[in-house]
């Protein structure tokens, strides 16, 4: 099976899809895998090494992708980039359905079978290939840091000669697997570390990582729906929250907002009124900018000076550690690819659980 890897041309992504060492396990396997030059070199992943692991090297996207039956890429293809997908092959990549339906109309026009990373059902076997659950663990690491170069404070307690340094306080919204690293991030950093979810199941996974707890009377195991995710509220529960994060916000150093609800834009946890009442000097990272932001002042990609509280519209975190982040997205991939695979050939099974749930397209029609 001959799988190609080509470069992204998306603003501020510098991830590859496949690394050195997962394309050695393809080659090993009997796979023939061709990568775009320079694929890899924004997560500094030269192509001497993926020489080195068995692959051949296209000069560019277009040598990349002739005769390839699987394409795989980090993020969905442009137009251009769409109509270089060979007739009938099969496309793996972050696809953004929903802000895709010409995109996809155009790969089912070319009878390609498209499989959605973001739609890996959250299910024990499926684990090893959930890039949004690898990827949310780059960016609840990396947010802390951001938020932590840009306080005016120190983060952990100290004490000095000239005193002792009380520490900062880091409250995370949304206990998903982005915030327990957040948390965890915060507290190996030295922070007084505080999370809240409406998720009852939440509480003691926040607490196992040395933070408090903001209790709730919304908090429960029905906010809980497929997935682990939680449920959309009604209009009395938001009311209820909202004052729940406005009472404890406000005398935070950091917040860290990860809340999200698959397939909706993201609840409105964060209101001007309570940015307002934060200290100057405070920050706000809303990882849920892209969509549409927990923060009501958000801005996707910018920083926002709100009476001294900055306000981050975090752009794809995970790209801005492309090493790592390259690294444990390959090995969704991988296991995507082996689970896919029978007999050295690719098996698009639409009534398998993990299959038919990822499968966008499929010979040439758009599955709802």
């Amino acid at each position: 099976m001959r799988i190609c890897v080509v470069a992204e041309t998306a603003p501020r992504e510098h991830r590859v899809a496949l690394v050195p060492d997962s394309v050695a396990k393809l080659v090993k396997a009997g796979h023939e895998v061709v990568v775009q030059a320079g694929a890899g070199a924004a997560a500094y992943h030269d192509d001497a090494a993926y020489v080195a692991a068995g692959a051949s090297i296209a000069p560019d996207a277009g040598t990349a992708h002739a005769g390839a039956q699987v394409i795989c890429r980090v993020q969905r293809p442009t137009d251009a980039e769409v109509a270089l997908v060979p007739e009938g092959a099969t496309l793996i990549a972050m696809m953004a359905p929903a802000s895709a339906a010409s995109i996809v109309a155009a790969l089912a026009a070319r009878k390609a079978t498209v499989l959605a990373l973001e739609l890996v059902p959250r299910i024990t076997r499926a684990q090893s290939m959930d890039v949004l659950s690898s990827q949310a663990t780059v960016a609840g690491y990396k947010a802390v840091l951001i938020a932590a170069s840009m306080i005016p404070r120190f983060l952990p307690m100290l004490t000095t000669a000239a005193g002792s340094i009380t520490p900062a306080r880091a409250f995370v919204i949304g206990a998903g697997v982005a915030g327990l690293q957040a948390l965890a991030t915060a507290r190996r950093l030295g922070a007084v570390t505080s999370g809240f979810d409406v998720r009852a199941a939440a509480a003691e996974q926040v607490k196992s990582l040395g933070a408090t707890f903001v209790q709730s009377d919304v908090v429960s195991a029905a906010a809980e729906g497929t997935g682990g995710y939680a449920k959309a509220q009604s209009d009395d529960e938001a009311a209820r929250t909202l004052a729940t994060i406005a009472k404890h916000i406000k005398d935070q150093d950091l917040v860290i907002s990860t809340a999200a609800i698959p397939g909706r834009a993201a609840p409105r946890l964060i209101t001007a009124d309570m940015v307002r009442s934060m200290r100057p000097g405070s920050v706000i990272i809303d990882l849920a900018a892209e969509t549409g932001g927990n923060c009501e002042l958000t801005v996707l990609g910018e920083t926002i000076d709100v009476n001294g509280v900055m306000v981050v519209g975090a752009a794809n975190l995970p790209a801005t550690l492309p090493t790592h982040a390259s690294q444990m997205f390959s090995r969704n991939v991988l296991t995507l690819l082996q689970h896919l695979v029978k007999d050295g050939a690719l098996a698009v099974d639409l009534d398998d659980e993990i299959t038919g749930a990822m499968t966008l397209t499929h010979n040439g029609q758009v599955r709802s």
